[in-house]
């Protein structure tokens, strides 16, 4: 008698974790969200922060309070869209280059330039990511396909002989007929 086995029975509820947030991962711009999200974050934290020396309160508390948190909740909601709608990751890139720029001098220099800085770099890698191809062969039965390699820029239309192969029927000479310098449409 045969028992027929899941691919997640015996495995330890850490290492299924691990595999599906990997294969989740590897199918949106992570790096970008986490770092625009940490800039974000970053950002919204001095205005609002307070440090206690003893009896005394050191607190940061100016009128860039407002920019900041407008800027740091756009900055989080924009880190948390390049996780869940990868599709915008061009918008959400540019939109947090600007926001970055924008808190230099609008949000105590972009959070003493942490802030300004992941921000910076978190749009960069938002614009600069592309979907990976799924490699379909890797993948079995009851798991989810985990993103193939990216193989690097693809061509739309590559010749397969592009130098000197071709023969004299398939070579053809184009001329320009300028009709005396008129155009005509049909």
């Amino acid at each position: 008698m045969s028992v027929a086995e899941s691919t997640e029975q015996n495995e330890h509820f850490l290492s299924v974790f691990r595999r599906r947030f990997r294969a989740w991962r590897g199918q949106r711009p992570f790096w970008a969200g986490l770092f625009t999200l940490l800039g974000g974050m970053i950002i919204l934290y001095f205005p609002y922060a307070s440090l206690k020396l003893g009896h005394m309160t050191l607190s940061l508390q100016t009128n860039a309070g407002s920019g900041a948190l407008i800027i740091g909740v756009l900055l989080i909601t924009l880190g948390l869209t390049l996780w869940f709608q990868p599709l915008v990751r061009t918008f959400a890139g540019v939109a947090s280059i600007l926001l970055a720029l924008v808190s230099l001098p609008m949000a105590n220099l972009g959070g003493f330039f942490f802030g300004f800085l992941f921000a910076l770099i978190g749009g960069g890698l938002g614009l600069a990511w592309a979907p990976g191809s799924v490699d379909v062969s890797a993948a079995t039965e009851g798991e989810p396909p985990v993103p193939a390699e990216p193989s690097g820029a693809q061509l739309p239309y590559q010749d397969p002989e592009p130098w000197g192969t071709h023969d004299e029927k398939t070579t053809h000479e184009t001329t320009i007929d300028a009709n005396g310098g008129r155009n005509s449409a049909g």
